[in-house]
């Protein structure tokens, strides 16, 4: 089965296709020869450096320090890199207004939180990170989302964001686990939960609008199991990637 495609890549003749392969295969060698030049490769989490998804440049700063047991909010303020808040409040911002329930919310609120730790498979990252402090329902959407996103649903009005052909290239056909994963999530009982993060995806790209945290403080006291101990030092089996963001400085 192909993917379903936008017309326009569905047009293409062969060698039209070959030669936007070959297009995309030469801006590869040159964003791999860049990030050489950089000293990170692409994957590397944006709190490290480099560039964001789409190929920006980053500006890192000095960071703040952690309070001794700091709480998913205390993250958010201290520590993930400001345009993906802005693009997560956003995205929850869209669900909450659009009456989705509380866990759907916060899925949307959560779902890129690891691209602050690796871009590579994020939604995997992330589901793994809140695995132990939000609902099972939650931190499944949050991994599935990563593939669903490259697959329209058009009965919930969710089509082949323009953003990915900028970002992967025009014809760009996802690894065989990611459609394996999708296919998978489309037969599953909470498909809907983890498709609706990537409808509020969509919306959640909108220069110039600011949106706080405020509105989803309750939303996190009521989902989000915050660990007395503080997140990265409650022994649970993600800890450490919670304190990889607390010392990202740290030399080993």
């Amino acid at each position: 089965m192909e993917l379903e495609r936008k017309p326009k890549a569905e047009a293409l003749s062969s060698e039209e296709r070959a030669d936007a392969l070959e297009e995309s295969m030469m801006r590869r060698l040159d964003e791999t020869a860049l990030a050489q030049t950089r000293g990170v490769r692409r994957g590397t989490g944006v709190l490290f450096g480099g560039l964001t998804p789409g190929g920006l440049p980053l500006t890192l700063g000095a960071l703040a320090a952690m309070p001794p047991k700091p709480t998913i909010v205390d993250f958010f303020k201290l520590r993930l890199m400001p345009h993906t808040v802005t693009h997560m409040l956003q995205s929850a911002n869209d669900a909450q207004k659009k009456g989705e329930p509380e866990e759907t919310v916060l899925a949307c609120l959560l779902h890129d939180i690891a691209v602050n730790l690796i871009k590579v498979d994020h939604g995997w990252w992330a589901a793994q990170m809140v695995e132990p402090y939000v609902p099972e329902k939650v931190s499944w959407a949050i991994r599935y989302h990563q593939a669903l996103r490259f697959f329209p649903d058009p009965a919930v009005g969710y089509g082949y964001p323009e953003r990915y052909v900028q970002i992967f290239g025009d014809g760009y056909v996802p690894e065989p686990y990611i459609k394996a994963a999708y296919e998978k999530a489309r037969k599953h009982k909470w498909y809907m939960e983890a498709r609706m993060i990537t409808v509020h995806d969509l919306y959640a790209f909108e220069p110039g609008v600011k949106v706080t945290l405020d509105p989803f403080i309750d939303v996190i006291g009521r989902h989000f199991k915050q660990p007395k101990e503080g997140l990265g030092f409650d022994a649970s089996p993600v800890a450490h990637m919670w304190r990889s963001l607390i010392y990202p400085d740290n030399p080993l």
